[in-house]
């Protein structure tokens, strides 16, 4: 019964490991378009007429 409880942990662990990186990931990939996004309205900001 230990081994099992064991296992689940260690299988636990590992999943909490790669949802973190995943998080990690998207997170700065949404960052890195908001950026994007953000200093493209800038630039765009000189042309717009009112």
């Amino acid at each position: 019964m230990e081994e099992k409880a064991y296992k689940i942990m260690g299988q636990s662990g590992g999943l909490n490991i790669t949802l973190g990186v995943i998080a990690i990931v998207a997170g700065i990939a949404g960052g890195v378009l908001l950026i994007v996004g953000g200093a493209r309205l800038l630039a765009a900001k000189s042309k717009l007429l009112f």
